[in-house]
Protein backbone atom coordinates (compact mmCIF):
# COMPACT_ATOMS: atom_id res chain seq x y z
CA UNK A 1 0.00 0.00 0.00
CA UNK A 2 0.92 3.25 -0.82
CA UNK A 3 -0.28 7.18 0.64
CA UNK A 4 0.66 10.36 0.90
CA UNK A 5 -0.86 13.69 2.62
CA UNK A 6 -4.02 13.89 0.30
CA UNK A 7 -4.27 10.17 -0.59
CA UNK A 8 -3.56 6.29 -0.66
CA UNK A 9 -3.69 3.38 -2.71
CA UNK A 10 -4.92 -0.67 -0.89
CA UNK A 11 -3.76 -3.26 -1.59
CA UNK A 12 -6.50 -3.94 -4.34
CA UNK A 13 -5.80 -0.70 -6.51
CA UNK A 14 -8.45 1.23 -4.89
CA UNK A 15 -7.39 4.65 -5.10
CA UNK A 16 -8.68 7.22 -1.82
CA UNK A 17 -8.82 11.35 -1.35
CA UNK A 18 -8.56 12.75 1.78
CA UNK A 19 -11.09 15.44 2.14
CA UNK A 20 -13.31 17.00 5.75
CA UNK A 21 -15.74 14.70 4.92
CA UNK A 22 -13.35 11.51 4.85
CA UNK A 23 -11.95 9.36 2.13
CA UNK A 24 -13.64 9.41 -1.20
CA UNK A 25 -13.01 7.13 -3.62
CA UNK A 26 -11.34 8.17 -6.87
CA UNK A 27 -10.89 5.35 -8.52
CA UNK A 28 -9.16 2.10 -9.59
CA UNK A 29 -5.93 1.43 -10.89
CA UNK A 30 -4.31 -1.81 -11.97
CA UNK A 31 -1.57 -0.66 -14.58
CA UNK A 32 1.15 0.20 -12.51
CA UNK A 33 2.95 0.39 -8.66
CA UNK A 34 0.98 2.50 -6.44
CA UNK A 35 3.30 5.51 -6.83
CA UNK A 36 1.96 5.91 -10.10
CA UNK A 37 -1.08 5.72 -9.35
CA UNK A 38 -1.02 8.40 -6.91
CA UNK A 39 1.60 10.40 -9.58
CA UNK A 40 -1.35 10.22 -12.38
CA UNK A 41 -4.28 11.19 -10.30
CA UNK A 42 -2.17 14.50 -8.75
CA UNK A 43 -1.29 15.49 -11.85
CA UNK A 44 -5.08 15.58 -12.47
CA UNK A 45 -5.05 17.86 -9.92
CA UNK A 46 -3.19 20.10 -10.74
CA UNK A 47 -4.64 20.09 -14.06
CA UNK A 48 -7.65 21.59 -12.04
CA UNK A 49 -5.73 23.86 -10.28
CA UNK A 50 -4.03 25.19 -13.53
CA UNK A 51 -7.81 25.19 -14.65
CA UNK A 52 -9.30 27.46 -11.75
CA UNK A 53 -5.95 29.98 -11.66
CA UNK A 54 -7.21 30.62 -15.42
CA UNK A 55 -10.83 31.12 -15.15
CA UNK A 56 -9.99 33.18 -11.80
CA UNK A 57 -7.63 35.70 -14.54
CA UNK A 58 -10.33 35.42 -17.21
CA UNK A 59 -13.00 36.72 -14.56
CA UNK A 60 -10.49 39.60 -13.23
CA UNK A 61 -9.03 40.99 -16.79
CA UNK A 62 -11.75 40.11 -19.31
CA UNK A 63 -15.41 41.19 -19.37
CA UNK A 64 -16.73 37.51 -19.38
CA UNK A 65 -19.94 37.51 -18.96
CA UNK A 66 -21.23 36.79 -14.90
CA UNK A 67 -23.49 33.58 -16.90
CA UNK A 68 -20.11 32.11 -18.58
CA UNK A 69 -18.10 32.55 -15.77
CA UNK A 70 -20.93 30.87 -13.70
CA UNK A 71 -21.02 27.68 -16.14
CA UNK A 72 -17.40 27.56 -16.30
CA UNK A 73 -16.96 27.63 -12.30
CA UNK A 74 -19.96 24.90 -12.61
CA UNK A 75 -18.29 22.39 -14.84
CA UNK A 76 -14.74 22.63 -12.09
CA UNK A 77 -17.08 21.53 -9.51
CA UNK A 78 -18.39 19.14 -11.39
CA UNK A 79 -14.70 17.55 -11.89
CA UNK A 80 -13.96 18.25 -8.28
CA UNK A 81 -16.85 16.73 -6.69
CA UNK A 82 -16.41 13.58 -9.22
CA UNK A 83 -13.39 13.16 -6.53
CA UNK A 84 -11.34 11.98 -9.66
CA UNK A 85 -7.90 13.83 -8.54
CA UNK A 86 -5.64 13.88 -5.58
CA UNK A 87 -4.86 16.67 -3.87
CA UNK A 88 -6.52 19.22 -1.58
CA UNK A 89 -9.81 19.20 -2.92
CA UNK A 90 -11.77 21.41 -0.08
CA UNK A 91 -9.25 24.34 -1.13
CA UNK A 92 -10.11 24.13 -4.84
CA UNK A 93 -13.79 24.04 -3.32
CA UNK A 94 -13.13 27.16 -1.53
CA UNK A 95 -11.30 29.03 -4.52
CA UNK A 96 -14.32 27.97 -6.75
CA UNK A 97 -16.96 29.41 -3.89
CA UNK A 98 -14.85 32.51 -3.52
CA UNK A 99 -14.97 32.91 -7.50
CA UNK A 100 -18.62 32.55 -7.03
CA UNK A 101 -18.47 35.60 -4.64
CA UNK A 102 -16.63 37.40 -7.64
CA UNK A 103 -18.80 36.53 -10.14
CA UNK A 104 -22.01 37.53 -8.27
CA UNK A 105 -20.14 40.86 -7.42
CA UNK A 106 -19.20 41.29 -10.68
CA UNK A 107 -22.87 40.90 -12.27
CA UNK A 108 -24.24 42.94 -9.48
CA UNK A 109 -22.04 46.13 -10.09
CA UNK A 110 -22.34 45.12 -13.83
CA UNK A 111 -26.10 45.10 -13.05
CA UNK A 112 -25.84 48.48 -10.91
CA UNK A 113 -23.77 50.09 -14.15
CA UNK A 114 -26.56 48.66 -16.89
CA UNK A 115 -29.26 50.43 -14.43
CA UNK A 116 -27.11 53.78 -14.53
CA UNK A 117 -26.72 53.80 -18.52
CA UNK A 118 -30.09 53.11 -18.79
CA UNK A 119 -30.70 56.14 -16.42
CA UNK A 120 -28.63 58.17 -18.40
CA UNK A 121 -29.99 56.68 -21.26
CA UNK A 122 -33.56 57.30 -20.40
CA UNK A 123 -32.50 61.34 -19.19
CA UNK A 124 -30.35 61.95 -22.18
CA UNK A 125 -33.50 60.35 -24.92
CA UNK A 126 -36.05 62.66 -23.13
CA UNK A 127 -33.94 65.81 -23.85
CA UNK A 128 -33.63 64.78 -26.84
CA UNK A 129 -37.47 64.30 -27.22
CA UNK A 130 -37.79 67.79 -25.35
CA UNK A 131 -35.92 69.61 -27.89
CA UNK A 132 -37.39 67.97 -30.88
CA UNK A 133 -40.42 69.08 -29.62
CA UNK A 134 -39.48 72.24 -29.24
CA UNK A 135 -37.50 72.40 -32.97
CA UNK A 136 -40.97 71.17 -33.90
CA UNK A 137 -42.84 74.70 -33.33
CA UNK A 138 -39.29 76.46 -34.71
CA UNK A 139 -39.16 78.28 -37.80
CA UNK A 140 -36.04 78.45 -38.61
CA UNK A 141 -36.59 75.48 -40.76
CA UNK A 142 -32.85 74.87 -42.41
CA UNK A 143 -30.93 76.01 -38.88
CA UNK A 144 -33.93 73.24 -36.97
CA UNK A 145 -34.22 70.63 -40.10
CA UNK A 146 -30.30 70.41 -39.92
CA UNK A 147 -30.46 70.08 -36.00
CA UNK A 148 -33.27 67.40 -35.79
CA UNK A 149 -31.35 64.98 -38.25
CA UNK A 150 -28.46 65.34 -35.57
CA UNK A 151 -30.33 64.70 -33.04
CA UNK A 152 -31.61 61.35 -34.48
CA UNK A 153 -28.08 60.00 -35.41
CA UNK A 154 -27.65 61.09 -31.54
CA UNK A 155 -30.52 58.70 -30.91
CA UNK A 156 -29.05 56.09 -32.51
CA UNK A 157 -25.82 55.93 -30.57
CA UNK A 158 -27.82 55.44 -27.36
CA UNK A 159 -28.39 52.47 -25.67
CA UNK A 160 -32.24 51.09 -25.87
CA UNK A 161 -34.54 50.93 -22.63
CA UNK A 162 -36.93 48.86 -21.69
CA UNK A 163 -39.42 48.03 -24.87
CA UNK A 164 -42.29 50.09 -23.54
CA UNK A 165 -40.47 53.06 -22.32
CA UNK A 166 -38.47 53.16 -25.31
CA UNK A 167 -41.16 53.35 -28.41
CA UNK A 168 -42.95 55.98 -26.18
CA UNK A 169 -40.32 58.17 -26.17
CA UNK A 170 -39.49 57.46 -29.77
CA UNK A 171 -43.53 57.88 -30.71
CA UNK A 172 -42.86 61.09 -29.37
CA UNK A 173 -39.51 61.95 -31.32
CA UNK A 174 -41.01 60.94 -34.15
CA UNK A 175 -44.09 62.85 -33.93
CA UNK A 176 -42.32 66.04 -33.21
CA UNK A 177 -40.05 65.25 -36.45
CA UNK A 178 -43.39 64.62 -38.73
CA UNK A 179 -44.81 67.70 -37.06
CA UNK A 180 -42.23 69.81 -38.18
CA UNK A 181 -41.75 68.46 -41.93
CA UNK A 182 -45.23 69.04 -42.24
CA UNK A 183 -45.05 72.75 -40.78
CA UNK A 184 -42.04 73.12 -43.20
CA UNK A 185 -43.60 71.36 -46.10
CA UNK A 186 -46.62 73.69 -45.64
CA UNK A 187 -44.65 76.58 -45.51
CA UNK A 188 -42.99 76.39 -48.35
CA UNK A 189 -45.89 75.22 -50.49
CA UNK A 190 -46.99 78.73 -49.27
CA UNK A 191 -43.99 80.51 -50.41
CA UNK A 192 -44.36 78.32 -53.72
CA UNK A 193 -47.45 79.57 -54.24
CA UNK A 194 -46.36 83.52 -53.29
CA UNK A 195 -43.42 83.36 -55.30
CA UNK A 196 -45.65 82.35 -58.46
CA UNK A 197 -48.12 84.92 -57.52
CA UNK A 198 -45.08 87.57 -57.87
CA UNK A 199 -43.70 86.09 -60.91
CA UNK A 200 -47.39 87.14 -62.54
CA UNK A 201 -47.33 90.18 -60.85
CA UNK A 202 -43.82 90.91 -61.71
CA UNK A 203 -44.35 89.64 -65.40
CA UNK A 204 -46.96 92.46 -65.36
CA UNK A 205 -44.90 95.50 -64.17
CA UNK A 206 -42.40 94.18 -66.81
CA UNK A 207 -44.44 94.66 -69.64
CA UNK A 208 -45.84 97.71 -68.16
CA UNK A 209 -42.35 98.80 -68.07
CA UNK A 210 -41.54 98.13 -71.18
CA UNK A 211 -44.45 99.51 -73.25
CA UNK A 212 -43.16 102.98 -71.27
CA UNK A 213 -39.55 102.90 -72.72
CA UNK A 214 -40.01 105.07 -75.29
CA UNK A 215 -42.43 107.67 -73.96
CA UNK A 216 -41.31 111.60 -74.14
CA UNK A 217 -43.99 112.29 -71.60
CA UNK A 218 -40.74 112.74 -69.39
CA UNK A 219 -42.76 113.78 -66.01
CA UNK A 220 -46.03 111.25 -65.98
CA UNK A 221 -43.24 108.45 -67.25
CA UNK A 222 -41.10 108.67 -64.52
CA UNK A 223 -44.00 109.12 -61.93
CA UNK A 224 -45.42 105.90 -63.31
CA UNK A 225 -41.98 104.25 -63.30
CA UNK A 226 -41.66 105.58 -59.94
CA UNK A 227 -44.74 103.93 -59.11
CA UNK A 228 -44.62 100.61 -60.42
CA UNK A 229 -40.98 99.88 -58.58
CA UNK A 230 -42.82 100.88 -55.36
CA UNK A 231 -45.60 97.84 -56.95
CA UNK A 232 -42.05 95.47 -57.64
CA UNK A 233 -40.85 95.85 -54.19
CA UNK A 234 -44.14 95.18 -52.87
CA UNK A 235 -44.60 92.26 -55.40
CA UNK A 236 -42.14 90.13 -52.81
CA UNK A 237 -39.61 87.67 -55.01
CA UNK A 238 -40.34 85.37 -57.34
CA UNK A 239 -38.49 82.00 -58.07
CA UNK A 240 -35.12 82.05 -58.18
CA UNK A 241 -34.72 80.85 -61.56
CA UNK A 242 -37.12 84.05 -62.81
CA UNK A 243 -36.48 86.65 -60.42
CA UNK A 244 -32.80 87.60 -61.72
CA UNK A 245 -34.41 87.54 -65.77
CA UNK A 246 -37.82 89.70 -64.60
CA UNK A 247 -35.38 92.51 -62.50
CA UNK A 248 -32.88 92.52 -65.70
CA UNK A 249 -35.81 93.39 -67.55
CA UNK A 250 -37.56 95.75 -65.96
CA UNK A 251 -34.47 97.58 -65.04
CA UNK A 252 -33.15 97.67 -68.82
CA UNK A 253 -36.55 99.14 -69.70
CA UNK A 254 -36.29 102.14 -67.31
CA UNK A 255 -32.82 102.62 -68.37
CA UNK A 256 -33.62 103.09 -71.56
CA UNK A 257 -36.58 105.72 -71.04
CA UNK A 258 -34.14 107.64 -68.25
CA UNK A 259 -31.50 107.52 -70.90
CA UNK A 260 -33.17 109.13 -73.18
CA UNK A 261 -34.58 111.86 -70.84
CA UNK A 262 -31.02 112.53 -69.25
CA UNK A 263 -30.30 113.09 -73.28
CA UNK A 264 -32.97 115.51 -73.54
CA UNK A 265 -32.53 117.30 -69.77
CA UNK A 266 -29.16 117.83 -70.81
CA UNK A 267 -29.69 119.86 -74.01
CA UNK A 268 -32.31 121.85 -71.87
CA UNK A 269 -30.14 122.58 -69.33
CA UNK A 270 -27.60 124.01 -71.61
CA UNK A 271 -30.43 126.14 -73.29
CA UNK A 272 -32.05 127.51 -70.06
CA UNK A 273 -28.29 127.85 -69.07
CA UNK A 274 -27.94 130.41 -72.03
CA UNK A 275 -31.31 131.59 -70.85
CA UNK A 276 -30.26 132.66 -67.04
CA UNK A 277 -27.43 134.57 -69.24
CA UNK A 278 -29.92 136.40 -70.67
CA UNK A 279 -32.52 137.69 -68.23
CA UNK A 280 -29.60 138.53 -65.72
CA UNK A 281 -28.94 140.93 -68.57
CA UNK A 282 -32.09 141.97 -68.46
CA UNK A 283 -32.42 142.51 -64.65
CA UNK A 284 -29.44 144.53 -64.58
CA UNK A 285 -30.45 146.90 -67.27
CA UNK A 286 -33.81 147.15 -65.64
CA UNK A 287 -32.20 147.93 -61.97
CA UNK A 288 -30.63 151.08 -63.98
CA UNK A 289 -33.80 152.34 -64.12
CA UNK A 290 -33.40 153.10 -60.70
CA UNK A 291 -34.03 155.81 -58.96
CA UNK A 292 -37.02 157.17 -60.90
CA UNK A 293 -36.68 159.96 -62.30
CA UNK A 294 -39.29 160.56 -65.69
CA UNK A 295 -41.73 158.06 -64.75
CA UNK A 296 -42.96 157.97 -67.86
CA UNK A 297 -39.88 156.76 -69.72
CA UNK A 298 -39.33 154.63 -67.17
CA UNK A 299 -42.14 153.01 -67.44
CA UNK A 300 -41.79 152.78 -71.27
CA UNK A 301 -38.21 151.44 -70.90
CA UNK A 302 -39.29 148.54 -68.54
CA UNK A 303 -41.85 147.67 -70.94
CA UNK A 304 -39.46 146.92 -73.39
CA UNK A 305 -37.21 145.08 -70.95
CA UNK A 306 -39.75 142.90 -69.69
CA UNK A 307 -41.14 142.24 -73.26
CA UNK A 308 -37.97 141.11 -74.18
CA UNK A 309 -37.91 139.03 -70.99
CA UNK A 310 -41.24 137.22 -71.67
CA UNK A 311 -39.57 136.40 -74.80
CA UNK A 312 -36.64 134.29 -73.46
CA UNK A 313 -37.53 130.58 -72.14
CA UNK A 314 -37.44 129.05 -69.00
CA UNK A 315 -33.84 129.11 -66.51
CA UNK A 316 -32.59 126.94 -64.07
CA UNK A 317 -35.60 126.32 -61.47
CA UNK A 318 -33.13 126.92 -58.60
CA UNK A 319 -31.85 129.86 -60.34
CA UNK A 320 -35.53 131.43 -61.04
CA UNK A 321 -36.35 133.03 -57.82
CA UNK A 322 -33.60 135.28 -57.34
CA UNK A 323 -33.55 136.42 -61.08
CA UNK A 324 -37.31 137.14 -60.72
CA UNK A 325 -36.70 139.00 -57.32
CA UNK A 326 -34.65 141.48 -59.07
CA UNK A 327 -36.64 142.42 -61.56
CA UNK A 328 -40.26 142.28 -59.50
CA UNK A 329 -38.07 144.43 -57.06
CA UNK A 330 -37.91 147.05 -60.19
CA UNK A 331 -41.53 146.70 -60.48
CA UNK A 332 -42.55 147.28 -57.36
CA UNK A 333 -40.14 150.81 -57.57
CA UNK A 334 -42.17 151.77 -60.58
CA UNK A 335 -45.54 150.82 -58.87
CA UNK A 336 -44.98 152.82 -56.08
CA UNK A 337 -43.82 155.43 -57.84
CA UNK A 338 -47.04 155.47 -60.00
CA UNK A 339 -49.57 155.08 -57.19
CA UNK A 340 -47.30 158.29 -55.22
CA UNK A 341 -47.94 160.60 -58.91
CA UNK A 342 -51.60 159.59 -58.63
CA UNK A 343 -51.70 160.31 -55.22
CA UNK A 344 -50.78 163.87 -55.78
CA UNK A 345 -52.83 164.51 -59.13
CA UNK A 346 -56.10 162.94 -57.86
CA UNK A 347 -58.47 166.24 -57.63
CA UNK A 348 -60.75 164.10 -55.37
CA UNK A 349 -57.97 163.51 -53.02
CA UNK A 350 -56.72 166.84 -52.87
CA UNK A 351 -59.93 168.20 -51.94
CA UNK A 352 -60.54 165.62 -49.42
CA UNK A 353 -57.23 166.86 -47.86
CA UNK A 354 -57.73 170.31 -47.68
CA UNK A 355 -61.35 170.03 -46.53
CA UNK A 356 -59.86 167.93 -43.44
CA UNK A 357 -56.84 170.57 -43.03
CA UNK A 358 -59.46 173.11 -42.64
CA UNK A 359 -62.03 171.49 -40.17
CA UNK A 360 -58.80 170.49 -38.13
CA UNK A 361 -57.01 174.18 -38.05
CA UNK A 362 -60.80 175.85 -37.36
CA UNK A 363 -61.11 173.10 -34.45
CA UNK A 364 -57.24 174.49 -32.94
CA UNK A 365 -57.81 178.12 -33.08
CA UNK A 366 -60.86 177.58 -30.94
CA UNK A 367 -59.28 175.52 -28.60
CA UNK A 368 -56.82 177.89 -28.63
CA UNK A 369 -59.83 181.09 -27.83
CA UNK A 370 -61.49 178.31 -25.59
CA UNK A 371 -57.94 178.10 -23.39
CA UNK A 372 -57.27 181.76 -23.50
CA UNK A 373 -60.71 182.68 -22.01
CA UNK A 374 -60.37 179.74 -19.32
CA UNK A 375 -56.95 181.69 -18.55
CA UNK A 376 -58.32 185.02 -18.43
CA UNK A 377 -61.04 184.01 -15.98
CA UNK A 378 -58.75 182.02 -13.82
CA UNK A 379 -60.16 178.60 -14.08
CA UNK A 380 -56.81 176.82 -15.04
CA UNK A 381 -58.05 172.80 -14.69
CA UNK A 382 -60.31 174.02 -17.26
CA UNK A 383 -57.56 175.59 -19.42
CA UNK A 384 -55.39 172.56 -18.29
CA UNK A 385 -58.08 170.03 -19.79
CA UNK A 386 -58.60 171.98 -22.69
CA UNK A 387 -54.50 171.89 -23.57
CA UNK A 388 -54.45 168.55 -23.76
CA UNK A 389 -57.36 168.08 -26.29
CA UNK A 390 -55.60 170.95 -28.38
CA UNK A 391 -52.35 168.47 -28.17
CA UNK A 392 -53.79 165.83 -29.51
CA UNK A 393 -56.22 168.33 -32.70
CA UNK A 394 -52.45 169.28 -33.00
CA UNK A 395 -51.10 165.99 -33.76
CA UNK A 396 -53.78 165.15 -36.35
CA UNK A 397 -53.60 168.43 -38.03
CA UNK A 398 -49.50 168.07 -38.20
CA UNK A 399 -50.43 164.86 -39.89
CA UNK A 400 -53.13 166.21 -42.61
CA UNK A 401 -50.78 168.76 -43.87
CA UNK A 402 -48.19 166.69 -44.49
CA UNK A 403 -50.45 164.44 -46.34
CA UNK A 404 -51.57 167.48 -48.09
CA UNK A 405 -47.90 168.31 -49.00
CA UNK A 406 -47.91 165.02 -51.51
CA UNK A 407 -50.37 166.82 -53.36
CA UNK A 408 -47.89 170.04 -53.79
CA UNK A 409 -50.03 172.38 -51.44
Amino acid sequence: MSSDPWGRVDETGTVYVRTADGEQVVGSWQAGSPEEALAYFERKYEGLVVEIGLLEKRVKTTDLSAKDAQTAIDHIREQVDAHHAVGDLDALRTRLDKLVETVDKRREERKQQRAKQSDEARHAKEALVTEAEELARSDQWRAAGERLRALVDTWKGLPRLDRKSDDELWHRFSHARSAFSKRRKAHFAQLDAQREEARKTKERLVADAESLSGSTDWGPTAARYRELMAEWKAAGRAQREHEDDLWNRFRGAQDIFFAARSSVFAERDAEQGENLKLKEELAEEAEKLLPIGDLKATRAAFRSINERWEAIGHVPRDARPKVEGRMHAVERAIQEAEETEWRRTNPEARARAEGLTGQLQAAVDKLRGQIEQARTQGNNARADKLEKELEGRQALLDQALKGLQEFGG
